[in-house]
């Protein structure tokens, strides 16, 4: 992958995050902190965990330590999550554009809480973090149907037909 292809791939990833933060923020808060019994409970506690992931991935390339709160247990509201990765999303922007092609080969050693320590390549890296956010994204699509809303198309097909 190139450069420009990486910086597309985190364009989609940012247009189809503020999708969903803008489907959720009118939500009211007890619809929008319900537990719905999903991987991360509901729409707040899924969001709040796609956000979180972004930053600790962010703070790897960065060689930066794990953000201070695990899973975004520290966000308690819709507008603290989206507060949070629009943060994340303009740290990561700043490092992207310092990268150049030849860079996204070098690797980063990586410790996943779940145990082991593997190496991986900021290319791989950045897929991941992009194939994360949207198989969780994909979860909330289907939290925001069972608490009645219409919710936005996130594919990344729609990223590139948009006008």
């Amino acid at each position: 992958m190139t450069k420009n292809e990486i910086l597309e791939l985190f364009a989609y990833n940012a247009w189809a995050n503020r999708l969903l933060f803008d489907a959720a923020a009118p939500l009211p808060d007890d619809t929008y902190l319900r537990d719905l019994k999903s991987s991360h409970g509901g729409i707040h506690g899924t969001l709040a965990h796609i956000v979180w992931a972004e930053h600790l991935w962010l703070n790897r390339w960065l060689e930066k330590a794990n953000p201070a709160v695990a899973q975004g247990k520290d966000l308690h509201s819709a507008a603290e999550v989206r507060a949070r990765w629009e943060e994340v999303e303009a740290e990561r922007g700043r490092f992207l554009a310092g990268l150049s092609d030849a860079q996204l080969q070098d690797t980063r050693n990586v410790k996943p809480s779940t145990g082991g320590e593997y190496q991986h390549t900021f290319v791989q890296m950045f897929q991941h973090t992009v194939d994360h956010s949207s198989y969780h994204r994909g979860q909330v699509v289907t939290l925001l149907r069972q608490v009645g809303v219409v919710p936005p198309v996130t594919g990344l097909i729609f990223f590139h037909r948009r006008g």
